[in-house]
């Protein structure tokens, strides 16, 4: 069974900076992508960064101040975020998708994001 774990989420000022880990499990393939999603109350859930075996996207909202990278080996995932704005206050989700063998999307539990100015 695949299990994302996210850690790291917090509870910080604004302009203060976190950064959020997924580490993942029981998965014998590599992931296709990973990224972060995050919810706001009231809100949908929205993509904010994604990275594939040679790429990175950003939402505009995040871009210049949120960095993500991975650790392919161990398919663990980060995200650096710097300059946080009241507006980043969120649960934070890590995603990893998978397309060989089969196709399978995976969620993690999300971690919570609090940013106060």
């Amino acid at each position: 069974q695949v299990q994302l774990e996210e850690s790291g989420g917090g509870s910080v000022q604004a302009g203060e900076s976190l950064r959020l880990s997924c580490v993942t499990s029981g998965s014998k393939y590599s992931f296709d992508a990973m990224g972060w999603y995050r919810q706001a109350p009231g809100k949908q859930r929205e993509l904010v960064a994604t990275i594939t075996r040679g790429s990175t996207f950003y939402a505009d909202s995040v871009k210049g101040r949120f960095t993500i990278s991975r650790r392919n080996p161990t398919n663990t995932v980060y995200l650096q975020m710097n300059s946080l704005e009241p507006d980043d206050t969120a649960v934070y989700y890590c995603n990893a998708e998978q397309r060989i063998p089969f196709n399978a999307d995976y969620w993690g539990q999300g971690t919570q994001v609090t940013v106060s100015s």
